[in-house]
């Protein structure tokens, strides 16, 4: 029998990272910025969490001194913020004061990003001397995974709400409260005004150029946050090279299923981090063709969602208007 119990727990850490991806993308895109650049900001921040992490451990064992976890989470989560905002502000001097193509510029973020990652991850590697192509940092990963106390006597509701690290409740919130900033407070209707007519946005005094950088470089660094998770959480702290796969990409997919709405997200990426999974709990025997046939599955919903959204064609569901556009203050 399906087992929701155990399902949902994992359907929730695959989803996580693709939660921090959309929230940061659903925030760029909404000044205008159509950032293609996400699956290789997720590995900076990644990567740049495990080189921290791998430093930190080992400045220890040469020492002999006990790891403290506010230094263990702080280390690698400040690396990784450091590392995703250079990308952020990277692709906003080319895009926006230089002001290059997006896509052009996005892609090719996403192949610096994804070679930064198998780079470093390959030297590391290296530097261990590991029998396996992967690095483990388990004494780090320990304290971004550890539960709430006493999750364990709470049964199948502790393990489907509670069982979970603090990055996780974290994106959640994140999502929550940049859904609020965007509808509801003067800094998201300025946000929302520079994505939708930046022409408009400048007339009446709004800094175009200031809020498409913050918002971009904020977003890039919530994304990086995710290749974090996903890197100190989800993998028990073991990187391996390409061990990402497409959740770049896949979090870019949800941006467009939740309408750029991230409180959608937060139920959005649970559906999809199951829907990544689902091959694992149905039978398909020793068939590879039909397993890879259900990891399209979260593709196939965008797909028909989009088609919905095209069909009924409401000016709240579509993405903003100057999306991709680069801003030339002159031509107004």
């Amino acid at each position: 029998m399906f087992n929701f119990v155990s399902f949902i727990p994992r359907a929730v850490g695959q989803g996580i990272p693709l939660l921090f991806g959309s929230t940061g993308e659903t925030l760029t895109e909404k000044s205008g910025n159509l950032n293609l650049g996400i699956p290789g900001i997720m590995y900076v921040g990644a990567m740049s969490g495990v080189i921290g992490a791998f430093l930190y451990e080992q400045s220890l064992k040469a020492s002999g001194a006990p790891m403290n976890t506010a230094a263990a989470i702080f280390i690698p989560l400040i690396c990784s913020i450091v590392g995703s905002l250079l990308m952020g502000l990277l692709y906003c001097f080319l895009t926006v004061t230089l002001r290059a193509n997006q896509n052009v510029t996005g892609l090719a973020m996403t192949t610096f990003g994804v070679g930064f990652g198998n780079f470093f991850g390959g030297s590391l590697i290296k530097l261990t001397g590991s029998d396996v192509p992967s690095v483990a940092l388990s004494s780090t990963s320990a304290r971004f995974s550890k539960m709430l106390p006493g999750v364990d006597k709470l049964g199948a509701f502790g393990k489907i709400f509670l069982s979970y690290g603090f990055l996780a409740y974290t994106a959640i919130v994140i999502a929550f409260v940049t859904a609020y900033i965007l509808a509801h407070t003067r800094v998201g209707l300025h946000l929302r005004a520079v994505g939708e007519n930046p022409a408009t946005a400048d007339s009446a005094g709004i800094n175009v150029s200031k809020y498409k950088y913050l918002s971009t470089c904020i977003g890039s660094v919530i994304a990086g946050m995710g290749g974090l998770y996903y890197v100190m959480d989800f993998t028990s702290g073991v990187w391996s090279n390409d061990g990402f796969g497409d959740r770049g990409w896949l979090a870019i997919a949800l941006v467009i299923f939740t309408i750029w709405r991230p409180n959608i997200s937060v139920f959005a990426s649970i559906l999809f981090g199951g829907l990544y999974i689902l091959y694992l709990y149905i039978p398909t025997g020793t068939n590879l063709a039909v397993k890879e046939l259900y990891k399209m599955l979260p593709y196939v919903v965008t797909i028909v969602v989009l088609i919905v959204i095209s069909m009924r064609d409401k000016k709240e569901n579509q993405p903003p208007a100057s999306l991709g556009l680069p801003y030339f203050r002159e031509e107004r």
